[in-house]
């Protein structure tokens, strides 16, 4: 098994991009040029060994071209530059891991039965129904429309709609209960 430098964000954030060897003096790790031809070379390799993992091209490739933009960014923790084909290949694996387990999951949240939604026909109904309240407040009084509205649409405090509309809180409730009165029988009328 190739000498790979961790991937973790364990190492300090004050040590230098390039790692000390075993001497002290700096190692330099892989080259862009070195990474990019070793890609170059091995793209079908890298591409095969994500179809094993994974069921289809598309993802086989984004996995692989991922790899390689990760293993770029972390080329200097690559401490022997002929260890990249290695650093390439377990990146696949662990991408292609992560790749199925978003999978699975997705799956799983798929399988859970949809809340239960109206009907195109109760929608409808709704949606007449809506229609008449829409008149029904129309042929009401100004105020007692206002009152309305303010109270329960906007859902403001009878204190609120007071204030609002500049009447007193007994004019709120005496409005509010007339308003409701005459809707109720308006929409209980045959159209």
């Amino acid at each position: 098994m190739p000498v790979i430098a961790p991937w973790s964000a364990s190492r300090p954030a004050s040590l230098p991009a390039q790692s000390r060897d075993v001497d002290g003096a700096m190692a330099a790790g892989t080259t862009v040029d070195h990474l990019t031809e070793t890609y170059r070379a091995h793209y079908r390799s890298l591409l095969g060994l994500a179809a094993l993992l994974l069921d289809d091209t598309a993802s086989c490739e984004d996995v692989v071209q991922e790899a390689f933009i990760r293993v770029h960014s972390a080329r200097n923790r690559v401490r022997e530059p002929e260890k990249t084909l290695a650093y390439l290949r377990q990146t696949v694996v662990n991408l292609s891991r992560s790749t199925l387990r978003r999978r699975i999951l997705g799956l799983k949240l798929l399988s859970k039965p949809m809340p239960d939604m109206a009907s195109a026909e109760e929608g409808a109904y709704a949606r007449i129904e809506q229609d008449e309240l829409k008149k029904a407040l129309r042929k009401l009084q100004r105020r007692q429309r206002e009152v309305l509205v303010l109270r329960y649409f906007a859902d403001m405090t009878e204190a609120q709609v007071a204030e609002t509309l500049g009447i007193s809180l007994g004019s709120v409730k005496a409005y509010g209960s007339r308003g409701i009165a005459a809707l109720r029988v308006a929409m209980e009328a045959p159209a």
